[in-house]
């Protein structure tokens, strides 16, 4: 069943720009690249007159460059490829929780609360009570707390490993948490260092 109107469409579009991304991502960089290459290439020429060698020698540097670029740009285009793949089939996984979810409470419902529901007599009041207290124990158990705790700890998974190796690249400066006792270290370094030159 459609959330909105015009889902189906949306759906498509989505799936087509997903399509028409791999070659978008494969082919423009290393055609600009080449371009601009073979540009500077052109302008460093009209500089100078070098030998037959020497143009062969750049000839095949360039080549070489070249290749090396479509080398780069293929192996992060199946990177994208293979992470979209991936962290649309993690996502897939809380719809699965969520199924599984549904599933088990109405498991709960039939198989333990409704089996002594309309039962006649004072047998039918103990069971029912009794079915019901093991009812709201498996619902709030199994349901509500590690159903619900494995559903969100799985969301920040998704959310930090999945979502952020888009964006994360850990080629950066070291992370050092924030301490008064290494300023004030770095301070006193500064600080006679500052001396050791005054003399």
């Amino acid at each position: 069943m459609p959330l909105y109107s015009g889902q189906a469409v949306v759906q498509q579009v989505l799936l087509a720009l997903t399509f028409i991304s791999v070659p978008l991502l494969l082919i423009p960089k290393p055609c600009l690249i080449y371009h601009d290459h073979k540009k500077q290439y052109k302008e460093v020429k009209k500089d100078e007159e070098p030998g037959h060698a020497d143009e062969h020698d750049d000839h095949e540097h360039e080549e070489h460059d070249f290749s090396e670029v479509v080398v780069h740009q293929v192996i992060h285009t199946i990177e994208y490829v293979l992470g979209a793949v991936s962290n649309t089939a993690s996502y897939l996984r809380l719809w699965a929780l969520s199924l599984a979810h549904s599933e088990l409470s109405e498991v709960f419902l039939d198989k333990v609360l409704y089996q002594f529901v309309g039962t006649p007599g004072w047998q039918g009041v103990v069971g029912t009570f009794c079915a019901f207290t093991a009812w709201c124990v498996c619902t709030f158990g199994v349901l509500m707390i590690m159903e619900s705790l494995s559903a969100s700890l799985h969301a920040l998974r998704l959310h930090w490993v999945e979502f952020q190796n888009k964006f994360f690249s850990g080629d950066g400066k070291k992370f050092v948490p924030f301490s008064f006792e290494a300023l004030t270290k770095q301070a006193d370094d500064v600080e006679d260092e500052a001396a050791g030159e005054d003399h």
